[in-house]
């Protein structure tokens, strides 16, 4: 298993690197993250992919209900803070710095399961990445991944998940524009239609086997009413056939 591996390359989170990790401390207390552990399951002993792991937020949480986890990513600078964070409290996680979508893994590498918190609509290409993750995993493993919901308009100050001079068919990546969308107006995403993600997934045998629609943060009611109206996140569990 891969440990502490740095190839320096330029990712669009190398230059928010602080930025990401202030804003998105370890507590995963969210909405959106108790529906991606609700659909992990127990995942003791197990062995777990974390893709697009940014400062190992998520792998860390794996790793303290006793997964043994590898995490993936792009970003140099996010890596290195995973990194620095293990270092500093070890939990026997191993990290990879390299495109999730083209990263050459050990013969023999497999995994229980593989997550994805909020990391698809980073990656340029879905489709290498999800076959990846799909190599990976051996009949009866699970993907679980969250994102914001490919159907979510957006509302005021806050955009959608299409570019907000498209439409939800305009599929490309795209700089949001709305003043509470901070992370996305830095680093931008790729907004890809739900048939495309389902339609991708299934192409590499990753079957759909549970979906969540969690509601957004109870204060979104008061500071953004209009956008809470809205389907806002998504989480899905798709089984290895």
């Amino acid at each position: 298993m891969p440990g502490h591996r740095v190839e320096f390359m330029e990712a669009r989170y190398d230059a928010v690197a602080d930025f990401y990790e202030e804003g998105w401390p370890d507590s995963c207390d969210d909405p959106v993250s108790a529906a991606l552990f609700s659909l992990a399951g127990d995942v003791a002993s197990l062995q777990v992919l974390d893709v697009a792991c940014g400062h190992g937020r998520v792998a860390r949480q794996l790793a303290q209900r006793g997964a043994v986890v590898v995490g993936i990513d792009i970003s140099a600078a996010l890596i290195a803070k995973a990194a620095a964070a293990e270092q500093q409290q070890p939990r026997g996680i191993g990290y990879v710095c390299a495109d999730a979508a083209s990263y050459e893994w050990p013969p023999g590498t497999r995994f229980d399961i593989a997550v994805c918190n909020f990391g698809l609509s980073d990656i340029d290409d879905l489709a290498d990445a999800v076959a990846s993750v799909a190599r990976l995993l051996p009949p009866g493993g699970a993907f679980v991944f969250s994102l914001l919901h490919p159907c979510f308009p957006g509302g005021q100050h806050v955009s959608g998940a299409w570019p907000s001079a498209g439409s939800y068919h305009d599929e490309r990546w795209w700089r949001a524009d709305g003043t509470a969308s901070s992370l996305r107006q830095k680093v931008g995403a790729n907004h890809r239609t739900l048939s495309t993600y389902l339609n991708t997934l299934r192409r590499h045998d990753l079957w759909l086997d549970a979906l969540l629609e969690p509601a957004p943060p109870s204060e979104w009611a008061q500071a953004r009413p209009d956008a809470a109206r809205m389907p806002v996140f998504l989480a899905a569990r798709c089984l290895k056939r």
